[in-house]
């Protein structure tokens, strides 16, 4: 399998699951923003023996919007160089549009993790020569108020279906690009991937998350994960 086989079987995977009506409004960009995200699976998923960076779940105004992980309009269309046709989802919330690369709303933990690499490697090539970043889930979940609603806010029944498929693709993902090292983006993803990758010999770590609602990730993030990663062992230029 190539990552575009497993992302197509996790499409069709979690587009056949139901959730309760505690999500009023269910988002796949894998059905609606299927070329931004193909073109960033063309562009920078080649490659074994990287560090595989695995975050949550889309965010409103990053993947939900282009179709990339932690995906800030700015950062993927300035700086991946990815640009394409964004659809929309069949139902859509009035507080959370999809506009694609028109949405002029940035996305903070994208401007901070991409941002990041952008200063410390240069040019995307160079970062994804070392690093690639998937999400763990595919869909974003808003509750009637337009409130996000985290994977792991869901009901129980409806979690573990969603983390039984989302498991399956995180460890095809391992097997094909035979990562050194697996590292959750906060803490949600550090424990998913622990469980998702029992039988297989890759170490797992983690680094903080990027979030502006984290307080410890406003006092310089950009350190605190080069920390991180640097405790792990991974080498930074």
């Amino acid at each position: 399998m190539d990552l575009f086989a497993i992302t197509e079987e996790l499409r069709g995977s979690v587009d056949s699951l139901t959730f309760s009506e505690s999500v009023a409004y269910v988002y796949n960009p894998l059905d609606y923003a299927t070329e931004p995200h193909g073109l960033y699976l063309e562009r920078f998923g080649r490659g074994r023996g990287r560090v595989l960076l695995v975050g949550m779940n889309p965010g409103p105004f990053g993947m939900v919007q282009t179709g990339v992980p932690f995906g800030d309009v700015g950062m993927v269309q300035d700086w991946m160089g990815i640009f394409g046709a964004v659809g929309r989802p069949p139902r859509e919330h009035p507080k959370r549009p999809v506009q694609g690369f028109d949405c002029t709303r940035r996305e903070g933990s994208g401007r901070r993790l991409w941002g990041w690499a952008r200063e410390r490697f240069g040019p995307a090539e160079a970062f994804f020569a070392r690093f690639y970043v998937a999400n763990y889930c595919p869909l974003a979940f808003f509750e009637e108020s337009g409130a996000n609603r985290t994977p792991d806010k869901l009901p129980k029944a409806e979690r573990e279906a969603l983390f039984a498929v989302c498991d399956r693709a995180l460890v095809a993902t391992v097997d094909l690009l035979e990562p050194e090292l697996v590292v959750g983006i906060g803490r949600f993803a550090e424990r998913r991937a622990v469980a998702a990758l029992q039988e297989r010999d890759v170490p797992v770590g983690m680094v903080l998350h990027p979030s502006p609602a984290s307080p410890k990730a406003n006092q310089g993030w950009a350190e605190q994960a080069e920390r991180d990663l640097r405790a792990l062992g991974i080498a930074l230029p």
